[in-house]
């Protein structure tokens, strides 16, 4: 069953799948939040790592890179008291590492440039392993379903929508209908199917 038709009605699943699913988001929180909330869910269901999605960002200083980077033992302590987010030590440890990660791309043109060049590059990754791989190389906790429903709910990888759902088919249509250039045009090819 495709998440479609899960989130379809859901009220959990809905919105997200409504307003985020799929979007090829580039701004520097946005992206690490992305990646954060994936890293969080392993183990667990979806719904819970949505349930839980305004708590962590409050607690983890709404996504802010820099903020994240710095934290320390103490930050670690807070964090794993903290009701609101999912509390597993290694999953907070790799947040804070993939911050750091995260400010080093800056160098190289920030977190969505990055992404983009991998994707667009002739050799760069075209499947889940190679992507894996890649990601493996650079960030912490991001096995396989982690790194592809992260770059499938950016639309870098196929399979956000389903054929024939309203919302992908109008986020679609609007993406392909942009110039070349426009500010919500990401710098890597949009997947919707596999091609």
């Amino acid at each position: 069953m495709s998440y479609c038709a899960v989130a379809d009605g859901h009220p959990v699943h809905g919105p997200f799948h409504d307003q985020d699913h799929g979007v090829p988001v580039t701004d520097e929180r946005a992206l690490f939040e992305r990646l954060c909330l994936e890293i969080a869910q392993a183990g667990l269901s979806w719904e819970t790592a949505l349930k839980r999605r305004d708590g962590m960002r409050a607690a983890f200083d709404g996504y802010d890179v820099d903020v994240i980077a710095a934290y320390g033992p103490a930050d670690v302590t807070r964090l794993m008291g903290d009701a609101r987010i999912i509390r597993n030590r290694l999953k907070i440890n790799a947040t804070i590492h993939n911050a750091r990660i995260v400010q080093a791309f800056r160098a190289e043109g920030g977190f969505a440039a990055w992404l983009g060049r991998h994707a667009s590059a002739p050799d760069g990754p075209r499947d889940r392993a190679t992507w894996v791989k890649l990601f493996k190389r650079h960030f912490r906790f991001t096995g396989g379903e982690i790194v592809n429903e992260f770059l499938m709910g950016l639309s870098i990888l196929p399979g956000a929508h389903a054929p024939g759902c309203p919302i992908g088919d109008a986020l679609y249509a609007e993406l392909v209908a942009l110039p070349l250039g426009h500010p919500r045009l990401p710098p890597w090819p949009i997947k919707r199917v596999d091609s």
